[in-house]
């Protein structure tokens, strides 16, 4: 699956990496209905150190469709918010 994070670029991530992925950003789902802040910060730095970590970085003159958009590092919680809807940013 191809993954975008705003502002940085895209990579591929594996299927096999979606399950830790996913309990992040149910942590992060959480925090932000919650509007727990400092959870927020700490856990989409979190949620986006594992993408960068797990993730193959395509080449900054690659377009492919990306399945996934996830936020800037520096993306407010409101933003993100509007990003989750109901589901999260990860699809299960």
């Amino acid at each position: 699956m191809i993954v975008r994070i705003m502002g940085e670029g895209q990579v591929r991530l594996a299927d096999a990496d979606f399950p830790g992925l996913n309990r992040l950003d149910d942590e992060l789902l959480a925090q932000v209905e919650s509007g727990d802040e400092a959870g927020f910060r700490r856990t989409l730095g979190a949620l986006l150190d594992a993408v960068r970590a797990l993730g193959e970085p395509l080449p900054d003159d690659a377009l492919e469709p990306s399945q996934l958009i996830l936020p800037a590092p520096d993306a407010t919680l409101d933003e993100v918010k509007a990003m989750l809807g109901d589901d999260g940013l990860i699809p299960g």
